[in-house]
């Protein structure tokens, strides 16, 4: 079993705490298997709100899949305890927003696509279903009568 680690980077412009909205975020990922290298052509979303029975296991993963290549069953779990915000603070630098505890498999490509939130820096406005699929959202926070904004949206794996 190893844990990875999604960070995101981007920059944030009077926002903060950007995260995903509600436990059933969907997260998109394109996986490549630890037996046989073989990579996903299409996205899979795991969530927390679903739970599989691994097969010949008594555990459960968020995600539970077959290699279509070697047929090994592989298995995605999101560690609750490491979602984190990304905040004002850590505009334009990578941070560990989720991580996922991966058995024979392994996340190379995320999309962010719907289901944010974040909150209007000095306002408190809580700006919820942010599409990120563009890399790139702006809204108009009423409360400060200022731009805010989510730009340049990147990510990256990390071994934990």
């Amino acid at each position: 079993m190893v844990r990875i680690g999604l960070q995101l980077k981007a920059s944030l412009n009077n926002v903060t705490d950007l995260q995903p909205e509600h436990n059933d975020f969907r997260w998109y990922l394109k996986l490549r298997c630890a037996s046989c290298g073989e990579q996903t052509q299409k996205w899979i979303y795991a969530t927390m709100a679903e739970q599989t029975t691994m097969k010949g296991s008594r555990g459960t993963a968020n995600l539970v899949t077959k290699c279509k290549f070697c047929a090994r069953d592989n298995s995605l779990s999101i560690l609750e305890d490491s979602l984190s915000a990304y905040t004002s603070a850590d505009s334009d630098q990578f941070k560990t927003v989720v991580a996922f505890e991966c058995r024979g498999l392994e996340p190379v490509d995320f999309d962010p696509r719907m289901g944010f939130c974040a909150v209007g820096d000095g306002s408190g406005t809580v700006f919820s279903d942010i599409n990120l699929s563009e890399r790139d959202w702006t809204e108009y926070d009423e409360n400060t009568q200022q731009p805010v904004s989510i730009l340049e949206v990147e990510h990256r794996f990390i071994k934990l």
